[in-house]
């Protein structure tokens, strides 16, 4: 058995009745259930239709989001995220460059690193190294004036913690994000990387090793791992090439937003909601999430 289920984007709520029931009834599928009127429903399905592709670039057009998945299991015990670009709405080694003065050299590298264009160990040493000299109190001008949350990942990350759920924001960027991002959002945990300074300035190194896409793949198995869980029982949400690896273990994995030739390679694709869709894409309704 499958479920099918169609998003819209929380700001405009525009999901129809009309819209659903065509859908249902080109697909000769079950009863529809609203998890949240004009935003978020499903309806089960006793198999992959042969057009789902189709229909789902035909919703894409309409603004809409549409997944599929097998319905036993898709409530997940684990949350693993991604964080720039995915629970935040920037990217914080982007930020840092503007202060330094080489903004357009750092993200134009970080655009193809997280595209897969270009290695992310070797990336993320060539763009650190355009930091050296930086004074390590711009991280914390950066954090005040231009880091702001993505939409719903309060309520995801509470919601699925009040189920019992571990979380965990595992970041190819700096402990000195994560650390302040996690606690914003409520994570349980955060695993990222270092950057190195000396007498309170950047020296343009990172430590070693580089936490980039194989570290991602070690966290969601160890983190499972030590709750006598699988990776199957975890869902994972990223934007880059970083990511790729966990998404595509993950019992769940979603590239939300995701650049291009990401998405091209997860089947699960949120590319008009918020972070909430990962609830209702796991079956929650709007009555059951923890603001």
């Amino acid at each position: 058995m499958f479920t099918v289920t169609i998003l819209a984007a929380p700001a405009r709520a525009d999901l129809s009745q009309s819209r659903l029931e065509t859908l249902r009834q080109r697909w000769n599928a079950g009863h529809i259930i609203w998890l949240n009127p004009g935003i978020a429903a499903e309806f089960p399905l006793d198999a992959v239709p042969g057009d789902f592709w189709d229909v789902w670039q035909d919703l894409q057009d309409q603004g809409l989001d549409l997944a599929i998945q097998p319905t036993l299991g898709r409530r997940k015990a684990v949350l693993l995220a991604d964080m720039d670009s995915t629970m935040i709405q920037q990217e914080c080694i982007d930020e840092l460059a503007d202060f330094a003065g080489v903004g357009a050299r750092v993200s134009a590298i970080t655009a193809r690193a997280m595209n897969g264009e270009l290695n992310f160990h070797e990336a993320l040493v060539a763009r650190v190294g355009l930091l050296a000299g930086l004074s390590e109190s711009v991280v914390g001008e950066v954090l005040d004036s231009r880091i702001t949350l993505a939409p719903g990942g309060k309520t995801l990350v509470a919601t699925m913690r009040a189920q019992g759920a571990y979380t965990a924001l595992v970041s190819g960027g700096f402990t000195v994000f994560t650390g302040p991002v996690a606690a914003a959002l409520g994570f349980d945990e955060h695993r990222a990387n270092t950057l190195l300074a000396d007498d309170g300035v950047l020296t343009g190194h990172v430590a070693l090793p580089v936490l980039g896409r194989e570290a991602k793949i070690e966290a969601l198995q160890e983190i499972t791992l030590d709750r006598s869980l699988t990776p199957g029982d975890a869902i994972a949400v990223g934007d880059g090439a970083n990511d790729l690896g966990m998404l595509q273990l993950a019992g769940t994995g979603v590239a939300l937003h995701a650049k291009p030739a990401v998405a091209a390679q997860v089947d699960l694709r949120i590319n008009h909601g918020d972070l909430t869709a990962l609830l209702y894409l796991q079956g929650y309704g709007a009555d059951e999430f923890v603001e």
